[in-house]
């Protein structure tokens, strides 16, 4: 699959919002009246330089709307403290979840931007005291700061994973016992180029087999895609994006990630509803 860039309109996101949200979701808004399916989550969902992300095929080979709240950079935050995307998943026949990283939120060491969550806003006296001849006003985005604190001391660098993990298992949770009716996690495994390591670790960030475990419980199917290494190495092959954003469209699934994640994804839908 393969699509041809034409310019700065050639992908229409469809900007849209739903009830009074602040939020902007990829459109065309869905009907919330009747049958439909939620699909919450961050970058991955959203589908960023993919005409046709996997909430799309969903809705193609399900047969049922699929209302997109991805929201790019998004973590457990935003969707925690989003009252018009809780409700509408309240009423879905079924409520995909995309397991997003636990190093854009709020915790004890350090404050993100309620909305644009990889946004990072400033550091606790905790982690001040922990890290003292660092100027925390260098750094814009959680993973430059975080990237910073492990090439300066790995035991204090995994003081603060912990904490991270254990904040986001709590959030989740909450966020989780909010959506009563039947729900999906999506575990979307590392999607980059094999040969493009992030020293952070791999996409969601800082999550693990054991914390997922715990999820469990709490939900009716975890659906795990790890994508092929064809999935992986086709690079930006398919995306639309203008020649200035191609080192933000690198890093970003392509199109045969999300053909991958819908695939795993609809025997288990079809299941559920």
């Amino acid at each position: 699959m393969a699509f041809e860039y034409q310019g700065g309109d050639a992908l229409n996101y469809y900007p849209c919002r739903y009830g009074q949200s602040k939020l902007l979701f990829r459109g065309p808004a869905k009907s919330l009246n009747g049958d439909f399916v939620a699909a919450i989550g961050g970058t991955e969902t959203y589908g960023k330089f993919v005409a046709r992300p996997w909430p799309d095929l969903v809705q193609e080979r399900l047969g049922l709307p699929v209302a997109n709240f991805g929201h790019m950079n998004a973590g457990v935050d935003v969707f925690a403290a989003e009252s018009e995307v809780i409700e509408a998943a309240q009423r879905a026949r079924v409520t995909v979840i995309q397991l997003m990283g636990a190093q854009n939120m709020t915790n004890g060491f350090y404050a993100v931007h309620p909305r644009r969550n990889d946004r990072f806003v400033r550091a606790s006296s905790r982690m001040r005291e922990m890290f003292p001849d660092v100027d925390f006003a260098q750094f814009n985005f959680t993973r430059h700061m975080l990237g910073a604190l492990k090439a300066r001391s790995l035991v204090k660098y995994d003081g603060v994973v912990q904490d991270l993990r254990q904040t986001w298992l709590v959030r989740m949770k909450a966020l989780l016992a909010k959506l009563p009716g039947r729900k999906a996690l999506l575990w979307i495994g590392d999607y980059h180029s094999p040969v493009a390591r992030d020293p952070l670790g791999p996409d969601p960030l800082y999550i693990s087999s054991r914390m997922v475990d715990q999820l469990r419980p709490l939900v009716d199917e975890v659906v795990q895609v790890q994508p092929t290494i064809m999935a992986r190495s086709t690079g930006t092959v398919g995306m639309c994006f203008g020649p200035l954003e191609e080192p933000t469209a690198v890093q970003m699934p392509g199109p045969l990630v999300h053909e991958e994640v819908a695939e795993a994804l609809l025997p288990h839908l079809r299941a559920l509803i």
